[in-house]
């Protein structure tokens, strides 16, 4: 059996209610009892329970995070800087790696309920019925990284100009046929938006839409080398560029297009999407837009933390807020000016 504080009490010689003053530095305690208390927990190696202290204090400071795929560099970014963060504000992480399956989420919204977690992030952008419902009703503090359509706190950015920005750019080097390797369909956020932003530039700049150049993927790397080559062998020649919706998909396109002994971004100008480090480890390095990761991580737990705070304070519904961040087009190697191909003249 572990040391208990009513140990602690026996071999310091004080009371039980000492011990509690002491562990929750309560006013007016002299010197001598500190001394001879901290002494005895010292000496018997005692910890005070994490669960007596949640259920004396009503609180677990603990945090649950709903993360779609541990497995996407961008995503793991976000989730260690928050962990690290919500680290030094004196909370611990539960995390639930969902793996894109939208089953999950509502299993592990009510287990994080059951837990009593003092909030919850939530990363998964997809939104079904029941996710709707449990958050519609929950009473637990709550920050989204989605702008789900519902009266809830997010941190974002703005989808679909950084998917107008990502085109544009590839439009202003002179590329008017430009293929899409776009997210999930089911993503209604991020993913459509992203899309919606690629579609409008192109109109917006003359050029019409081509449907057979665009693919809907998972945002991992295997589905954007999958995907690179269907575009190749169905599209050869239609196009001299690719958007990808995540840094991933654009990694794997580029292997894709080595490996059918093509070159980027001579033959076909890439970019991609996040501003993860698998940018700067493809070869060539990739220009992508970068979502602002410390600005996320900060701003989610800052959130979190400021309506745990209030409801803690009062018994007042806490206004929700919608914080949009700033992406940036971070120029690298691998897109360039589109050259026209010269056919030799016969004289």
């Amino acid at each position: 059996m572990g040391v208990k504080i009513k140990d602690v009490a026996r071999a310091a010689g004080v009371s039980v209610t000492s011990v509690s003053r002491v562990l929750n530095k309560s006013e007016h305690i002299s010197e001598k009892l500190e001394k001879k208390v901290l002494r005895a927990i010292e000496d018997l190696n005692y910890s005070p329970s994490l669960i007596a202290k949640s259920l004396k204090r009503n609180k677990t400071y603990l945090i649950g995070v709903i993360i779609p795929d541990i497995t996407s560099n961008f995503q793991a970014m976000i989730l260690s800087r928050i962990e690290e963060i919500a680290g030094r504000r004196g909370y611990n992480l539960l995390v639930s790696n969902i793996v894109e399956d939208t089953e999950k989420v509502v299993k592990y919204l009510n287990i994080y309920q059951e837990m009593r977690v003092d909030g919850i992030v939530l990363m998964h952008e997809k939104l079904n019925r029941d996710i709707g419902l449990f958050l519609d009703k929950t009473q637990i503090p709550l920050v989204v990284h989605a702008d789900l359509g519902m009266n809830l706190s997010t941190v974002i950015i703005d989808d679909f100009k950084a998917g107008y920005d990502a085109t544009s750019y590839l439009i202003s080097q002179g590329h008017r046929r430009i293929a899409m390797i776009a997210g999930d369909k089911r993503d209604l956020c991020a993913g459509l938006k992203r899309l919606e932003g690629y579609t409008v530039a192109c109109m917006d700049h003359g050029i019409e839409v081509n449907e057979a150049l665009i693919r809907y993927g998972d945002y991992k790397l295997s589905s954007g080398y999958r995907l690179m080559s269907e575009l190749l062998r169905e599209s050869r020649g239609e196009f001299t560029a690719v958007f990808a919706a995540s840094d991933d998909m654009a990694a794997g396109a580029v292997n894709c297009i080595h490996d059918h002994q093509l070159h980027v971004p001579g033959d076909l100008s890439v970019i991609g999407f996040d501003g993860s480090q698998i940018a700067d480890i493809v070869r060539p390095k990739l220009t992508t837009i970068k979502q602002p990761v410390d600005r996320i991580s900060e701003c989610t737990v800052d959130l979190l933390l400021e309506i745990i705070e209030a409801n803690e304070q009062s018994s007042s519904t806490h206004t929700m807020r919608t914080i949009v961040l700033e992406h940036e087009l971070v120029e690298q190697g691998s897109c360039r000016a589109y050259e026209p191909r010269r056919v030799p003249s016969k004289d």
